[in-house]
C-alpha cells in the first residue's frame, strides 16, 4: 500500500458494485476522497461504506444530455477539484448481430462509449486548465478479440481504446493522462452470475491462467495508473486477462 491519494479527489462511475466499487474503496483505502456516481438506489450506501472521511455520492443517469457537465460541476463543487476519473460506468447487452436490436445496439453505445466520452471531456476541460489529471476508461479484452453475441460491447469497447488514444495525445502536454484497462471476465456479483456453471468453466479453459479476474486485481491496475508512478503512461490500452488475448 505504498500508493498515496490523500489529497486527490477521485469521481468514479458506476460506483455502487462491481468493478466500480472496488475502484473507489481501493482508492479510498489509500487516501482519496471519492466522487461516487451510479444510477442505482444503492449508491448512498455504497459510498458510506467506504474507509476514510468526505466522500460524496451523485446519482445520476450518464446517458442524459448535460448529465456528466453536470455531475463534473457538482463534484468540484462538493470538492474542489477532481483529480483522477474512472470511468467504469457500462453494461453488456448481449445477442447474434443478425438479431441485434437497434434499441440495444444504441444503449450500449450511449453507456459504454458516448458517457465515457462525455465524462472523459468534461472533467479533461478542468483538468487540463490545471495542468494535472488521470483518467483510466474500463474498456474489455472484447476491445481487442471478437467474442460471441458481443457485437455491441465489443464495437463500444473497441471505440473506447480509440477515443482514449486520441485524447492522449492533445492532453498530455497540460500534464493530463488517460489509458484504458481491459480486463477478462471479472468475478464480480453479476459477473458470477452471468458466467456460472458450464459456459464460465468452458470459458476458463480458454485464459491460459485458468481462471476469471478479481475485482480488486482490476482495480489495484486502475491505482497504478491513477498514480504519480504513472505519469509517462499515458494512451495504452493495459490488458488483465490472463492470457486470453495471447493465445
Amino acid at each position: 500500500m505504498s500508493t498515496t491519494f490523500s489529497g486527490r479527489i477521485a469521481l468514479v462511475t458506476g460506483a455502487a458494485s462491481g468493478i466500480g466499487l472496488a475502484v473507489a474503496t481501493h482508492l479510498a483505502e489509500r487516501g482519496a476522497r471519492v466522487v461516487s456516481v451510479d444510477i442505482s438506489d444503492r449508491l448512498a450506501e455504497a459510498t458510506d461504506g467506504l474507509p476514510g472521511e468526505g466522500h460524496h455520492a451523485i446519482v445520476a443517469d450518464l446517458t442524459r444530455e448535460g448529465a456528466a457537465t453536470e455531475v463534473v460541476a457538482e463534484a468540484v463543487d462538493a470538492t474542489g477539484q477532481v483529480d483522477i476519473l474512472v470511468n467504469s460506468a457500462g453494461v453488456a447487452l448481449l445477442d447474434k448481430a443478425v438479431d441485434l436490436s437497434l434499441d440495444k445496439w444504441n444503449a450500449t453505445m450511449a453507456l459504454n462509449l458516448t458517457a465515457s466520452f462525455t465524462m472523459a471531456q468534461a472533467a479533461g476541460r478542468q483538468m487540463t486548465e490545471r495542468g494535472y489529471g488521470r483518467i483510466i476508461n474500463l474498456a474489455s479484452q472484447a476491445s481487442v478479440v471478437g467474442l460471441d453475441q458481443h457485437v455491441a460491447y465489443c464495437t463500444s469497447k473497441a471505440g473506447i481504446v480509440g477515443m482514449t488514444k486520441a485524447m492522449s495525445l492533445e492532453w498530455a502536454p497540460a500534464g493530463v493522462t488517460i489509458n484504458a484497462v481491459s480486463p477478462t471476465v471479472v468475478e464480480t456479483e453479476l459477473g458470477k452470475k452471468a458466467w456460472a456453471g458450464q459456459k464460465g468453466e468452458d470459458m476458463k479453459k480458454l485464459i491460459p491462467a485458468g481462471r476469471f479476474a478479481q475485482p480488486e486485481e482490476v482495480a489495484a491496475m486502475i491505482g497504478y495508473l491513477a498514480s504519480d508512478d504513472a505519469g509517462m503512461v499515458t494512451g495504452e490500452n493495459l490488458l488483465i486477462d490472463g492470457g486470453y488475448s495471447a493465445v
